[in-house]
């Protein structure tokens, strides 16, 4: 790896809710010079292997990386995976499972717009969602294609939010059982953007063995960077940080390539791992 190696090890695909297919997405990794990156679909690592083979033959490192929530006290808490075995036959039966657990999720919120007044189905999410973890972000553009909202941001505001009239809270996994999946698929477990977690809730999760923080990610002031790098510090855990790259409508295309992970953080990695 090089010293001033660009490491960026949160990013999503259309394989969960990005704009981008993993090849366009490590396409314009390569034109921001990233060196090494990880695709961190949300319970999905199906957008892993195309992006490594064109990882190989444009020069970028792609680590398998994923996002799974969980639940910890009374909040939805969002766990990072890194250097997983995307082979292994329990987080396959695990992420299967979540997958078809998304999609009675997405029939739930159909019926209840479907009460609220409005014409959908849950084959117009599906052509929406294609080949994706279905989510809000499908069954948003699905509302805008059926002309029930004008943008995708009226989806969220008016229906999908999380206390919204056609909200339907996730299954997740609990903590314990994300950090034991994680660790048996051979990788490291890291809390994704902590910003707005209770402390009690960081102290759950580390006393329950999680690897590390994500200290660098745009959600994070530098007031919050350098407190939750002092937990990391204080409790000799690990380090991540990266852009959380959607593209599209999310609208952050400025922040791909700018939050980035030190070389140093990212070795200290390997050496756990070895």
């Amino acid at each position: 790896m090089k010293k001033n190696s660009r490491i960026d090890l949160h990013m999503h695909t259309t394989f969960s809710d990005g704009y981008y297919s993993p090849t366009e997405l490590i396409k314009k990794a390569k034109e921001l010079n990233l060196d090494i990156v990880s695709i961190t679909d949300h319970d999905s690592i199906n957008g892993i292997e195309e992006a490594i083979s064109i990882g190989k033959k444009l020069g970028v490192k792609v680590i398998p990386g994923l996002e799974i929530s969980t639940d910890v006290e009374d909040r939805e808490v969002h766990l990072l995976a890194y250097f997983l075995d995307i082979y292994n036959m329990e987080l396959n039966k695990y992420l299967s499972f979540f997958r078809e657990e998304r999609v009675q999720r997405a029939k739930t919120m159909i019926n209840k717009l479907v009460n609220l007044g409005f014409d959908i189905t849950i084959d117009d999410v599906l052509e929406v969602a294609k080949d994706s973890a279905v989510g809000r972000p499908h069954l948003a553009l699905a509302m805008m294609n059926r002309g029930i909202v004008k943008d995708y941001y009226e989806a969220f505001q008016k229906y999908l939010r999380d206390d919204g009239p056609a909200y339907e809270r996730k299954i997740h996994v609990s903590s314990q059982s994300a950090l034991k999946l994680i660790a048996d698929a051979g990788g490291l477990s890291f809390i994704a953007h902590p910003a707005h977690l209770k402390e009690s809730i960081l102290m759950s999760l580390i006393n329950s063995g999680v690897d590390g923080i994500e200290v660098n990610h745009p959600s994070h002031n530098e007031y919050q960077k350098k407190y939750y790098r002092g937990i990391v510090n204080q409790y000799c855990l690990l380090e991540s940080g990266g852009s959380d790259f959607h593209g599209g409508m999310k609208d952050d295309e400025n922040n791909f390539g700018k939050y980035l992970l030190e070389p140093k953080r990212f070795n200290e990695m390997g050496h756990v791992l070895n």
